[in-house]
């Protein structure tokens, strides 16, 4: 019965689209190039350019935010006018561009005896812009990829949820790859060569997607090809779009300096997008799909909660890792590869529980409260590892410890929203939806650095001067964190029943 679900001419590798594995190795250097800057990034705001813990914690809030809102906009032009291939395109040349930049380091800060801090004011700018050139590009490439993900399944396929599974390996390959690579050769050979390696692997990942066309069979095309051939002042709309986008990275490129800016469009743009969802559940649905919007949309509202726990990783941990960690000659930032292969090694095992458990298999939305509870308690471990501690650093096993249960809860929750995401969402509005899911992640992105500020610590020229209040600042983090991710997992797990039954069936479909 498999081949009823295939394409004409549509060929297989492992029993799944040729094109799905073009995506996996697209993903996987896009996310190698985002996790390797981003796992040097609070080090080089410290460190190098002096920043305060609270200046490099909103600054990291900000560019992820921003990094994650924008595939709103982007879902939304590819639904309407560019398509989903050629939005992938030009995010990952976007990408190439502002990754090479990032390799332009300057001179380091200096700090007087007397804390008067100087800056290279220039190399920041380059910095700033470099980021507005990563943010548009993710904006066209990563909502879109994993809604080409898909479109090479028909509805009904249930090749769909183990695709993405392997698409979702391949984001975590990627990462597992980076924060080894490139913080080694940040921190041993300088900043400029971290992030020009990751510069190096997204250029891999748009030669990937781009000689992957054919095995994509036409799908990811524009729905409106006679638009964009259409000319306005002589210019065709297609290249139009890709003008006023570039022009745009100069408006972004002072708006990640504004934390407060970014608070204010995060705001707005969640506003606009749950009014909008509200106004065509009730004008363009039926009572099924309609309710079934409405499931999405509480679901992705508890996903904000487990990300603004689950992203301390790259702020308040990286930081924790750094400073309190008893780690030996072990760089701070390549604790961060043990999300990546925890992913890889328990995501089978995880596939396999959920098979072997039956009918007793959780529903989408226990996952989640169970994903929520997880993230709680792997706060709880490094609360017990600074308890324990007395007066020196913290051990190792604590924070390895925390990052298996943050990445159990990952699993509980993570590649079934994707899927949620594409069956949930009435057709019209994949897209839209899949740029909802990630306006999600941008909001949890925006209160982590909040959150993270709980544990600022004063230093100087990078370093603090007292463990042990450092150690206090950030047991006071976790200890909020760890209440959190309990409370909120309780809250979701009481009202599961209900979501259950306004999923209509889809529930089953996504936890078989």
């Amino acid at each position: 019965m498999a081949s009823t679900t295939l394409e004409p001419h549509q060929k297989e590798l492992f029993g799944q689209p040729t094109g799905l594995f073009y995506l996996f190795f697209t993903e996987m250097w896009e996310r190698f190039s985002f996790y390797g800057m981003k796992a040097l990034l609070i080090f080089y705001l410290t460190k190098y350019h002096l920043f305060s813990d609270d200046a490099g914690n909103l600054l990291i809030g900000s560019y992820a935010a921003l990094v994650y809102a924008i595939p709103v906009v982007g879902g939304f032009i590819a639904d309407k006018y560019l398509g989903f291939r050629k939005s992938i395109v030009f995010g990952g040349i976007l990408l190439v561009l502002g990754h090479l930049g990032m390799a332009f380091e300057g001179n380091a800060a200096t700090q007087s005896v007397t804390g008067e801090i100087v800056r290279d004011d220039f190399a920041l700018e380059i910095f700033y812009l470099s980021l507005s050139f990563i943010i548009l590009g993710v904006g066209f490439l990563k909502a879109n990829i994993s809604s080409l993900v898909g479109e090479l399944y028909h509805e009904g396929d249930k090749r769909r949820d183990s695709g993405f599974t392997i698409f979702y390996m391949g984001i975590n390959l990627g990462s597992f790859l980076a924060t080894i690579i490139c913080v080694w050769l940040g921190e041993t050979y300088g900043w400029s060569y971290g992030f020009a390696a990751a510069g190096v692997g997204m250029f891999f990942g748009l030669l990937t997607f781009i000689s992957g066309r054919k095995h994509l069979l036409g799908k990811g095309e524009s729905n409106n090809p006679e638009l964009l051939n259409r000319k306005f002042l002589g210019i065709k709309t297609e290249w139009l779009i890709y003008g006023i986008s570039v022009i745009s990275t100069l408006v972004i490129w002072q708006m990640v300096q504004s934390h407060s800016i970014v608070q204010n469009l995060l705001i707005i743009a969640g506003a606009i997008s749950f009014v909008y969802i509200v106004y065509y559940a009730s004008t363009q649905l039926d009572k099924v799909a309609r309710e079934r919007l409405i499931a999405l949309t509480v679901l992705i509202i508890f996903t904000i909660i487990f990300w603004a726990l689950f992203e301390q990783a790259y702020t308040s941990l990286n930081l924790f890792a750094d400073r309190i960690l008893d780690r030996g000659n072990i760089s701070a930032g390549m604790f961060l590869s043990l999300n990546a292969l925890f992913i890889i090694l328990l995501a089978p095992v995880f596939a396999w529980l959920w098979i072997r458990l039956g009918k007793y298999n959780p529903n989408t939305a226990v996952k989640f409260s169970i994903a929520l509870f997880l993230v709680g308690l792997g706060f709880g471990s490094l609360v017990m590892g600074i308890q324990t501690s007395e007066l020196g650093k913290v051990a190792i096993f604590w924070l390895v410890l925390t990052y298996f249960l943050h990445t159990c809860g990952e699993l509980c929750l993570s590649p079934v929203g994707l899927s949620a995401v594409t069956k949930l969402s009435p057709v019209k509005i994949v897209g839209f939806m899949m740029g909802v899911w990630f306006l999600a992640t941008a909001s949890s992105e925006f209160i982590a650095s909040i959150l993270a500020n709980i544990a600022s610590v004063d230093t100087v020229l990078g370093e603090i001067p007292d463990l042990n209040v450092a150690k206090q600042n950030y047991l006071k983090l976790f200890e909020y964190l760890f209440y959190a991710g309990i409370i909120f997992g309780l809250l979701l797990l009481a009202i599961s029943p209900l979501i259950k039954k306004l999923m209509h069936g889809v529930d089953k479909e996504l936890n078989n």
